[in-house]
């Protein structure tokens, strides 16, 4: 199949077909003779891998690490339980500076309970009133 009926099969567009192959996840298809790229049954696999992955907000850096042992059929699944423990503990930092925001915004919510002057609005002078420190490393895997 050409890139444009992959792309359409595996619900993404080409660019990101393209951009999969770039980063070494999805491997380079043949051609034909007249230069089109022709895509087989395991990139149509490998590519709703990888776009299940990305659903599960996994790295570009973590998909690989999936597929080099995947690639590999008859080894043991240690590193593939590694790359999850490693996620999940990723998504469970994110989750407690979510609930952190959401704190710090139920609190300045609390500050106008109805409708009033601007300058008047608790929402607005508690925002004023925040002491500025120096932004803490937001913890992200994916860049």
């Amino acid at each position: 199949m050409k890139i444009g009926e992959l792309a359409q099969v595996a619900h993404c567009t080409v660019e990101t077909v393209r951009f999969y192959e770039k980063a070494g996840l999805l491997a380079e298809p043949g051609r034909t003779a007249g230069n089109f790229r022709v895509y087989g049954p395991e990139h149509l696999e490998r590519l709703r891998f990888i776009r299940n992955c990305r659903a599960l907000d996994m790295s570009h850096e973590e998909i690989h690490a999936l597929l080099v042992p995947m690639d590999k059929p008859g080894e043991g699944c240690g590193a593939i339980n590694a790359v999850f423990d490693t996620h999940m503990a990723h998504v469970d930092e994110r989750i407690r500076e979510l609930t952190q925001l959401k704190q710090q915004l139920a609190d300045l919510r609390q500050r106008c309970q109805s409708e009033q002057a601007i300058e008047a609005c608790g929402i607005l002078h508690g925002l004023a009133a925040m002491t500025t420190e120096p932004k803490p490393d937001r913890h992200t895997h994916l860049g």
